[in-house]
């Protein structure tokens, strides 16, 4: 069983979500934590109820990759109070029995700070559907923050010591 998997959703290449993916990665290098991100750029994932999409070779391909994680963080951009459709997609075509006791933390990239709840549709169902532990800990960044400042790094650190040790 692998630590942990930073999944970063956006398919902007320009993305700030990945970047604070990336970010994750290296606060995990520091804890001495074994993470890796999976890119969903890298991936030309089908689009889920389309015909055969959930018997797509990718959606195969990834579904045996994360599989053996119990530890995930989703970087996610929060659009219309929502996050992305790209992550919610990935959750349709690859969410599965995996998740079951998994324990998931957040990390939002948004415009503004009103749509700091947006993230609770995709929680609840990774917690209702799949049986996944989130962590009440999110970091939600907005846009006229420093992706790269000491305060993100410093909530980046808190939430990825809550879901690696799991205590949420």
């Amino acid at each position: 069983m692998k630590d942990l998997l930073i999944i970063g959703t956006s398919l902007d290449p320009d993305s700030r979500s990945q970047i604070l993916a990336r970010v994750a990665l290296e606060v995990c290098k520091t804890q001495n934590i074994n993470a890796e991100v999976l890119d969903l750029r890298d991936y030309d994932l089908p689009i889920a109820g389309a015909a055969n999409s959930f018997d797509s070779s990718v959606v195969q391909e990834l579904t045996t990759r994360v599989s053996s994680y119990r530890r995930i963080i989703f970087t996610v951009a929060i659009y219309n109070y929502d996050v992305s459709a790209a992550a919610k997609n990935f959750l349709e075509l690859v969410g599965d029995s995996w998740l079951e006791g998994a324990v998931v933390g957040f990390i939002c990239t948004a415009g503004g700070k009103n749509s700091y709840m947006s993230v609770m549709g995709f929680a609840n169902s990774l917690m209702l559907d799949f049986r996944a532990w989130v962590a009440p800990r999110f970091v939600y960044v907005v846009k006229t923050e420093d992706l790269h400042g000491a305060e993100i790094k410093t909530r980046i650190e808190g939430l990825v010591q809550a879901v690696s040790s799991g205590t949420g």
